[in-house]
């Protein structure tokens, strides 16, 4: 269509422009008639500048698998598209939002490589300002995302160490008193041996030990009150059959699993009363000494399962994008942070194990639960540091829940909109930087076309992640997620 200059300059963007500039407006660009339908598309390469003549606009932006729609205005001049073709990063410009229109249409047309021309020529000033606003805002964002990735990455850091601590310091107090009763164990043998005691009742000792070792193994966890009962009944079955220091073995004995009934089958083995007292010491070393290696073996596991966990936490030596188990993530996460959510705070999963496994980037997943969990800490702690955050997993409709609830003071009505602004934080100086539920939003809508809100009310606050089952890039084959070794 004909480019009018007394049309053009009469849109405020162009109003103030001389009408030299309007002419080489209108030759370098164009006037199109859109009907009612789509003009551009978000995320498509951002080719040209729209600025609207006469119609009605409509813009939206995806969110999941929809498009929302953001606003809706017929007033002339409003623009568009290739907005940003100035900015000299460098970088390929895409399309930031959807713009259709729902009557026809006139837009005045401009490709993007002649908008950028012009506003380097004509407002070269202007262009500096707004490409420094636009780079530092953006510099200044990454360095805060990487500090904020750094803080968790700290936090993680202290809770794992002190997690590893425990069963690392309980595994070299349990092989230090293995050693001790394994010497003390050699040296009752050795004066077993050396005695006057025939061979039968050696065997029979021997024999002993062993089923002693087995029974130890299979011992049912008992009450402190019926374990306190049994230690009474054993260290008088003890006394009265002249086994000294009784009261010291009786509680040994009974968390080996063993009873009067069990005693009264080693005097009758032994069938003398001589070597009973032996007996009686070396299998408390017996009983000793499996504790202790039980001891280990806990602990050794409890190191392992924390190494499984950082590593998928981590995603270490897996594809970025996967088919993934939520609730393995989830509870990795959550053994993590485990050391910082702290006895205090309760923690409950509620997950729905039916609900299937879908195509994600696991180690950004991770980074959302550990924001979403950061968050309903600090928010329990701050309201009298005890509560419980409920983790729970459902299947809504063609979509896979998540939510994180807690019993936090609730996020307040007049600041609720803004929670996933960047650098908005209700944190004090220093402890948050506003970046957690940003960068979730953009993990979980922009990367995973899901959804990501909230509700809240004191005692009851609700932040839900929706993650589609099904990818939504038809060029993307996720790999089945590897178990760890």
């Amino acid at each position: 269509m004909p480019c009018s200059a007394a049309e053009i300059s009469s849109l405020f963007l162009f109003e103030r422009l001389s009408s030299e500039q309007i002419d080489r407006l209108c030759s370098e660009g164009r006037v199109e008639l859109f009907d009612p339908g789509p003009v551009f598309t978000e995320g498509d390469p951002a080719a040209c500048f729209y600025v609207m003549i006469e119609g009605t606009v409509v813009m939206s932006r995806r969110v999941g698998g929809d498009d929302v729609e953001v606003s809706r205005t017929s007033q002339p001049g409003v623009y568009a598209g290739a907005v940003r073709a100035y900015v000299g990063d460098g970088k390929p410009q895409r399309y930031m939002n959807s713009l259709r229109v729902s009557e026809p249409t006139r837009f005045f047309v401009l490709p993007a490589e002649s908008f950028a021309n012009f506003m380097h020529e004509w407002f070269p000033m202007a262009v500096h300002l707004l490409e420094g606003l636009f780079l530092g805002s953006q510099t200044f964002q990454r360095a805060v995302g990487q500090r904020e990735r750094l803080l968790a990455l700290g936090s993680l850091s202290a809770g794992l160490t002190h997690e590893l601590n425990n069963p690392a310091a309980a595994t070299v107090r349990a092989t230090s008193s293995l050693r001790d009763r394994a010497a003390q164990m050699r040296h009752k043998l050795s004066a077993i041996a050396s005695g006057p005691y025939h061979g039968d009742a050696l065997k029979a000792l021997l024999d002993l030990q062993e089923r002693t070792a087995e029974r130890v193994s299979k011992a049912p966890p008992l009450s402190p009150l019926e374990a306190s009962d049994r230690e009474d009944e054993l260290a008088d079955w003890l006394d009265d059959h002249g086994v000294q220091n009784g009261w010291k073995i009786a509680p040994t004995f009974v968390q080996g699993g063993l009873d009067v009934d069990w005693l009264e089958q080693i005097a009758t083995a032994v069938d003398e009363q001589e070597i009973l007292q032996s007996a009686i010491e070396c299998l408390n070393y017996t009983v000793e000494t499996e504790l202790l290696m039980s001891e280990i073996e806990d602990s050794t596991t409890r190191i392992s399962h924390l190494v499984d966990a950082a590593k998928q936490y981590s995603q270490l030596d897996r594809a970025p994008y996967q088919v993934a188990d939520v609730h393995e993530l989830l509870d990795s996460t959550l053994l993590m942070l485990s050391g910082k959510i702290g006895p205090q705070v309760k923690v409950v999963k509620e997950y729905d194990r039916s609900v299937p496994r879908i195509p994600a980037y696991p180690a950004e997943l991770n980074q959302v639960w550990t924001n979403l969990i950061d968050n309903a800490v600090s928010a329990i702690k701050s309201a009298g540091g005890e509560g419980t955050l409920t983790v729970r997993t459902a299947l809504v409709h063609d979509r896979l829940l998540v939510e994180f609830r807690d019993t936090g003071p609730g996020v307040p009505a007049e600041i609720r909109d803004r929670i996933f602004d960047p650098f908005f934080t209700t944190k004090p100086v220093g402890e948050g930087t506003g970046l957690g539920l940003d960068i979730s939003w953009r993990i979980v809508v922009n990367k995973h076309h899901g959804d990501l809100k909230v509700e809240s009310v004191p005692g009851n606050t609700r932040f839900q992640v929706l993650l589609p089952l099904t990818t939504t890039d038809p060029d993307t084959v996720p790999a089945p997620a590897q178990e760890s070794s």
